[in-house]
């Protein structure tokens, strides 16, 4: 596998976390970019992670890691989604000042990084079988998933700057949609 096809492979694996970067920025009313960069640093260090921790697995675990990582995505972007849902419908009396509104979750990045990347976990066990030079390949997925997921903030801080509450429930459908066409992929109910 050349460049061209691994860079390719990253920026297909890296849509869901360019997606939810997307949601994290339209959640943003003012960018930060130390925030911006966080959150591009722990969806690109998660792409680049999984495929290394498949890659080790190999065919040891496969068939139990296939077998339930589409369930763990669907519930953790579901949990996640559905508390931005009702964040949106209920924050209307709470009073935020601008600090706290700025303030990431970490863990809720971590379960969000840990998601998004769960089919990189996948692609590194396939990689173990394909004797591909699985740091490279790392690398080059981490590197485009941090690139796309950076501008992911970006694009979704200029829509929701301006339209805060309602890219809020944009943001939290979109992310239990991401995991529910995770689920139906895996269950074989749809193909994309």
């Amino acid at each position: 596998m050349g460049f061209i096809e691994l860079f390719l492979t990253g920026v297909g694996l890296s849509m869901d976390a360019f997606a939810v970067a997307i949601c994290k920025g339209l959640g943003m009313r003012k960018i930060r970019w130390r925030d911006a960069l966080v959150i591009a640093l722990f969806f690109g260090g998660f792409q680049a992670l999984m495929p290394l921790i498949g890659w080790a697995a190999g065919s040891l675990f496969a068939s139990t890691i296939t077998a339930v990582d589409h369930w763990i995505a669907f519930g953790l972007l579901a949990f996640i989604g559905g508390k931005m849902l009702w964040d949106a419908f209920h924050s209307e009396g709470e009073e935020e000042d601008e600090t706290s509104m700025q303030k990431l979750d970490l863990r809720e990045l971590f379960m969000l990084a840990i998601a998004t990347s769960i089919d990189a976990l996948a692609v590194g066990i396939s990689f173990s079988f394909l004797q591909i030079d699985i740091v490279t390949a790392a690398l080059i997925i981490g590197c485009t998933t941090f690139v796309l997921s950076l501008v992911g903030v970006v694009v979704g801080n200029r829509f929701g700057a301006r339209f805060e509450k309602p890219s809020q429930i944009a943001g939290g459908i979109v992310l239990i949609a991401i995991g529910l066409k995770i689920l139906l992929e895996h269950l074989g109910l749809i193909a994309f």
